[in-house]
């Protein structure tokens, strides 16, 4: 993730089994006798190819492995229906010229628009905008301000994330008396920095024998993770466990703890790229886990807005109408079931 870009409710089961795990045998084009169903609701989207729909893809500069990946799901799954056309932007990082680039889509008259904000708060009119227009917005990760800019959020779980580090940290040590833990966070004026530390913090507080000793905050890149973590591991001689927040960054931190010939410590990532679940299935040093925030988020919001376009519900559940918000849940893989994960891993 770019220091410039946030990854932000039901839970779904896990993160990588995504959204549209409950999409599936959902845009059902039988339509007869809806009301037979149990509870009476419309039919629900399934692989069958339906009313044609143009969706609009707007996101930012994919400058970060996270939303490289972000851009091959929503590709990819577009491309599974024949039903579904995709126009996407180009992406940028200036939120001025990603909204130009929605507005433009918006002029096209696609059917619906899946947007990653550069800046939630700053794109706020222009999903606004979309929605008066008539067009539904799909809100990925980083939200609007209000919920009238968007017909259905989807993202990750910041604090989630924390929460789910913290915990299988503690249930590593819980039997260590004096047991030390040290975080390499994120960019500090990112609200999603915050939300995990909290939750990291929160879940120590359910271990008395573990003690958080230090935090430095990195910029989600290898050079700041390396750079970072080699002035943690100078100033904390002695610690048991890391949690670092961010897979790319995370690159960098190992080579600092390779560099200091360290491996008296657990470390746990985040966010599920492909080197640290290779790391972990080698099981031959310091990562030991990563806490999941899954790009497959960017194929669910496909599958949503195709529900979206052509009117229909989504696969196991009764309501009528697609949820309002979608929050992913946070797995742990570790090299118990990091073969499952494998194929979701991103470069």
């Amino acid at each position: 993730m770019s220091h410039r870009t946030s990854r932000r409710g039901l839970l779904f089961g896990t993160a990588a089994v995504s959204a549209g795990a409950l999409l599936a045998g959902c845009t059902s084009n039988d339509t007869k006798d809806e009301s037979s169903a149990a509870g009476g609701t419309r039919p629900a989207a399934d692989d069958k190819p339906g009313k044609h729909v143009t969706i609009g893809f707007a996101g930012p500069q994919a400058d970060h492995g996270w939303l490289n990946a972000i851009n091959d799901n929503a590709e990819q799954r577009a491309k599974k229906y024949a039903d579904v056309s995709l126009e996407i932007t180009e992406g940028s990082n200036d939120t001025a010229q990603q909204i130009g680039q929605i507005e433009t889509l918006i002029n096209k008259k696609v059917d619906v628009l899946v947007v990653l904000p550069a800046d939630g708060k700053a794109l706020t009119q222009v999903g606004l905008k979309a929605m008066r227009a008539g067009i539904p917005v799909v809100n990925l990760d980083r939200i609007f301000n209000t919920p009238q800019a968007y017909r259905c959020w989807i993202g990750g779980d910041n604090y989630g994330m924390g929460l789910s580090a913290g915990h299988y940290i503690g249930e590593k040590l819980k039997g260590k008396s004096g047991a030390r833990v040290i975080e390499l966070a994120g960019l500090d004026n990112l609200e999603l920095t915050k939300q995990r530390t909290q939750g990291f913090d929160d879940a120590l507080k359910n271990y008395p024998n573990i003690r958080k000793v230090a935090r430095q905050a990195a910029e989600f890149t290898v050079e700041s993770g390396q750079a970072k973590m080699a002035q943690l591991l100078q100033a904390q001689p002695r610690f048991d466990a890391l949690w670092n927040h961010d897979d790319d960054q995370g690159v960098g931190a190992l080579r600092a703890i390779e560099q200091a010939g360290r491996d008296d410590f657990l470390m746990v990532g985040g966010a599920g790229a492909l080197s640290a679940f290779q790391a972990i299935k080698q099981d031959n040093g310091v990562l030991k886990a990563t806490v999941l925030y899954p790009p497959t988020m960017a194929a669910s919001a496909i599958d949503l807005a195709r529900a979206l376009g052509q009117g229909k519900g989504v696969g196991g559940l009764a309501e009528f109408e697609i949820p309002s918000s979608i929050t992913l849940y946070s797995a742990v893989v570790d090299k118990d079931n990091v073969d499952q994960y494998m194929p979701t891993g991103f470069r």
